[in-house]
């Protein structure tokens, strides 16, 4: 990994940050993740992995989190996103509003409830996502052909939207495509509006997406699960 880096700035709720993991890491990741089991578009709850696990505890890793979280910055979730040929899917623009919680409960701003391969998830307030941050590490490079990641930048300022409402900012807002080296790192709010396409070329888009709090706990009585 290479560290001493210059973080950018992240007033427009993301950064790029090139060169934080070497090809050689990526490949270890890769080989790991082979033959993995997973859905449509990749695999959730990887955290479970003591490779991922590592990972994201790296002071590496952690020191791009606490750009956006302050002193302090926890992993707790580890998804990884396989854009290929098999299986090439387009993303509307969208939040990233549901988070993995340790029990369910009753709180304003809280839900829909759903579960997904044993983990409960609810919809979270504009407060809490303000406190986490997402990494994704890019396995391969990302390009213009290969359905990188577009954002409206500085949208995650613009608050909790309802589907409708985010489809008529990204039409009234200009996008930026987030085109990123292998061994790169995107850094992003969850409430930064975002999409992708359908890739154009054969080549893999295999990203791995850590997300980060500042507390596990972000109220009483609410914990966000480590998955």
């Amino acid at each position: 990994m290479v560290t001493g880096y210059s973080i950018p700035d992240f007033d427009p709720g993301y950064f790029i940050q090139p060169e934080v993991l070497t090809a050689a890491e990526c490949d270890a990741l890769l080989e790991h993740f082979a033959g993995m089991p997973r859905g449509r578009a990749g695999t959730r709850h990887l955290m479970r992995h003591p490779e991922v696990a590592a990972l994201a505890n790296s002071e590496c890793l952690l020191a791009l989190a606490r750009r956006a979280l302050g002193n302090h910055a926890t992993p707790f979730r580890a998804t990884l996103f396989n854009k290929s040929a098999a299986a090439n899917w387009l993303v509307a623009w969208h939040q990233d509003t549901a988070l993995p919680l340790t029990s369910r409960f009753e709180e304003p701003g809280w839900g829909p409830w759903s579960e997904k391969e044993g983990i409960l998830y609810a919809h979270a307030p504009a407060v809490a996502l303000s406190r986490i941050v997402a990494l994704r590490i890019h396995l391969d490079a990302s390009t213009s052909d290969n359905g990188p990641l577009r954002v409206i930048p500085g949208s995650h300022t613009a608050g909790l939207m309802t589907d409708e409402q985010v489809l008529a900012y990204a039409w009234a807002h200009q996008e930026t495509e987030c085109t990123v080296p292998r061994g790169g790192v995107l850094a992003m709010r969850p409430l930064l509006i975002h999409c992708s396409s359908k890739a154009r070329t054969t080549d893999p888009r295999r990203v791995l997406h850590i997300e980060y709090a500042d507390s596990l706990e972000p109220a009483p009585g609410i914990k966000f699960a480590v998955c």
